[in-house]
């Protein structure tokens, strides 16, 4: 075992440059304009003039050249956010529309289904995939999902639709639930979505509920 004193010898040299790190962040963080939606700025040593943004886990990631100057990188930042927002907006269904995916798959593959959803909307949601409430049959839908492929999207939402008669994830919503054609490719995808951004964020891997 390391005691504390011992500690402080081998991880000293590695204080000050971590420190040193989070002070730049705060002194750069303070020359961009306020209410950024959380962004994380990776240096690769591998690009050499491109820069790229995309959301990840709910962080938007920017990739930028490693040599890129610190007032370059202030100047792409708010560039990238905007333009990874404006993309975004672009994808992103509204809720009446999500409303009729909801009609459409209760039509063709559940509709022996007397109950309906009141509302169906996008939701900042970290842990899940979609959520529903019976009570108000209510369904949310993770915003992580705007952008993803069609399937998958009608995959979650046909998930908490079968949540509105069957509250658990016993046999009979398995039942349910395997009527879904793209059923195993969509779950592959969630699956292998999770673990990049798990990878991606810190390295941890932990548990994801829909």
């Amino acid at each position: 075992m390391v005691d504390n004193f011992e500690q402080e010898i081998l991880f000293g040299d590695l204080l000050p440059p971590i420190a040193q790190i989070s002070k730049r962040r705060a002194k750069r963080d303070s020359l961009l304009p306020e209410g950024l939606p959380e962004f994380r700025v990776v240096r690769s040593r591998r690009r050499r003039s491109s820069i790229s943004a995309y959301r990840q886990g709910g962080v938007i990631q920017i990739s930028i050249p490693a040599r890129m100057s610190k007032q370059d990188e202030i100047a792409a930042i708010p560039e990238m956010i905007a333009m990874v927002l404006r993309r975004e907006a672009k994808e992103r269904k509204t809720d009446d529309q999500l409303m009729q995916i909801a009609l459409e798959l209760l039509s063709k593959l559940l509709p022996e289904f007397e109950i309906k959803p009141a509302s169906i909307n996008w939701r900042n949601m970290s842990e899940r995939w979609g959520s529903c409430t019976t009570v108000d049959r209510t369904i949310r839908i993770s915003d992580r999902l705007i952008g993803a492929p069609t399937y998958v999207l009608n995959y979650i939402i046909f998930h908490e639709l079968i949540h509105l008669k069957v509250p658990g994830h016993d046999q009979d919503f398995k039942n349910y639930l395997h009527r879904f054609d793209d059923l195993l490719r969509a779950e592959a995808f969630l699956e292998g979505f999770e673990i990049g951004c798990q990878i991606g964020n810190s390295g941890v891997m932990s548990a994801v509920n829909i």
